[in-house]
Parts: structure tokens; sequence; C-alpha cells
């Protein structure tokens, strides 16, 4: 090989690999977006965001299955947004869901001791 082809081709070469990587990135299909959302999902769910959270969940159902939907009709770039928000959402139904039930069993001992402090009381009162 002679310098003077040497690098014209190396110059080539990494054009070329930079080009295809641009193009290979961004039809690069949503798959693994668009099933990490749809685990966020289902967590969500599991968590209690049905009851707890309802807008959030059902935003967040309505947003995978577009994702799902633009993954369909290869429209890679909407599908990863889509997929994207949906987790977000997700994850935000999850976190209301798991506040509330921690508000709610705070709620349940701060109720026990109240009960307990009264009892406590007539005891001591009725010792006397």
């Amino acid at each position: 090989m002679s310098p003077r082809l040497t690098l014209p081709a190396v110059a080539a070469t990494v054009v070329s690999a930079l080009l295809l990587s641009a193009c290979a990135s961004q039809k690069a299909p949503a798959t693994a977006d668009v099933a990490v959302s749809q685990a966020a999902v289902e967590n969500a769910a599991q968590a209690g965001a049905a009851e707890l959270a309802p807008a959030e969940l059902t935003s967040a159902r309505e947003k995978f299955a577009r994702a799902n939907q633009a993954l369909k009709e290869r429209d890679y770039k909407l599908a990863s947004e889509l997929a994207t928000q949906a987790q977000a959402e997700a994850k935000l139904a999850q976190s209301k869901a798991t506040s509330a039930k921690a508000t709610s069993a705070a709620d349940a001992v701060q109720e026990n001791i109240r009960v307990l402090r009264e009892e406590l009381d007539r005891a001591n009162s009725a010792n006397k």
C-alpha cells in the first residue's frame, strides 16, 4: 500500500462508517423501549395503580398502545418517544399507588396508637 492511497481510503472508510451508524441508529426498531414500557405498565398495575392512580395508568396504557402501533408501522422514532412517555407515566402511577398505600398504612398505625393511648388512659384512671 502506498501512503498516497491510504489516507483517502481511511477517510472514506471512516466517513462511510459514520454514515452507516447514523442511518442504523435512526432506523433501529424500538422493540426494547416498548418492552421496557410494557413492563413498567404491568408493574404499575400490579402495584394497585388502577385503583390508586387510574388517570396516570390509563395514560401510560394509551401511550404504550400507540407505541406498539408506531412500532408496527415502522415509525421507530415515534415508537421510542411514546414508549419513553409510557414508561414515565407508568412509573408515576406506580409511585402514586405506593405512596397512597404508605399513607394508608401510616394512618392505620396512627389510629392504633390513638386507641392504645385511650386504653392506657382508662387503665390509669381506673387504678387511681
